[in-house]
């Protein structure tokens, strides 16, 4: 695997997206429920990709065929992951949660290992390490000491899931079953395959959403924000960015496309500064150094 400009750009572009997300959802917490909004966000999703899709539903016995690989991907990618992580911010803060988050090259090297017997080197340890001293810096805001002061709860545990859903899901993308490989891969372009983990997954995020609202206490608060809001979370988070994020992990493995994930919370830092008309700081740029050489050295071979 060589790590082209091409395939640096397609796996960079998921971060600064889904920081985007991260930042549209705080904002977008007090107007509705987290598990609505993952609902939502899919719904829509949903309804852009049907045209897109269309020729899938002439091929309904090959979608049967393989449900079981579509309703996981679509449990763990749709259902699960983004659900989890807005629920975690409602009882943990942003650091402890983006921290979690960042734990992401770990928990990929070890499902890769356990699952499929891919054995982390030296390098790709090494890179992890950077890594995630890079993300550190950035949410200690360049004094590490600080991080001395985190404390777990119960928001911590659902965003471990989180990651690890996620960390599964990617495995899945790049090491699918024997029926989604070679002759037996049915002809599907990128949007009939995320449509395909997209039947089952809006499902578990629907039946998510409608426990939540008949448990939730709080309304939806409509208006012009939130729906630029949802429009957002929808057509960039979900769809552009899953796809990106699909070619690059099947190009790159999910071991590396792990590193890349780590941009999330430097991107999300620096919007956040940027709409606090704060300039970035020097332990922006080091953190940046430090996720790039991670990026770079578990690359190489």
């Amino acid at each position: 695997m060589k790590l082209s400009p091409k395939l640096a750009l397609l796996l960079t572009l998921p971060p600064l997206l889904w920081a985007g997300n991260a930042v549209v959802g705080r904002w977008a917490a007090a107007a509705i429920p987290p598990l609505t909004l993952n609902f939502l966000r899919w719904l829509l999703a949903f309804l852009v990709l049907l045209p897109l899709a269309r020729p899938l539903w002439a091929q309904r016995a090959a979608l049967r065929q393989r449900w079981h690989y579509f309703a996981l991907t679509g449990f763990l990618g749709m259902g699960c992951y983004n659900a989890l992580q807005y629920q975690a911010l409602h009882s943990s803060t942003p650091l402890n949660v983006t921290l979690i988050a960042a734990s992401l090259p770990l928990w990929m090297l070890g499902v890769g290992m356990l699952l499929h017997g891919v054995r982390p080197d030296r390098r790709q340890l090494l890179g992890a390490l950077l890594s995630l001293l890079g993300v550190a810096l950035v949410l200690s805001r360049g004094q590490l000491q600080t991080l001395r002061a985190v404390h777990f709860v119960e928001g911590d545990l659902l965003m471990l899931l989180a990651v690890f859903s996620w960390a599964v899901y990617s495995w899945l993308l790049a090491r699918p079953p024997a029926h989604m490989q070679g002759a037996q891969r049915p002809p599907w372009d990128w949007a009939m395959l995320l449509m395909a983990q997209l039947v089952f997954g809006l499902g578990f995020a629907g039946v998510s959403a409608g426990a939540e609202q008949l448990l939730s206490t709080q309304p939806v608060a409509w208006g012009s924000g939130l729906a630029l809001a949802l429009v957002y979370v929808a057509l960039g988070p979900s769809l552009l960015a899953y796809r990106c994020w699909g070619l690059g992990v099947t190009q790159a493995g999910p071991a590396v496309a792990a590193f890349f994930g780590n941009l999330t919370p430097v991107f999300a830092a620096l919007m956040s500064a940027a709409l606090l008309g704060e300039w970035p700081q020097w332990f922006h740029g080091a953190a940046f150094v430090l996720i790039a050489a991670g990026i770079v050295v578990s690359a190489r071979r």
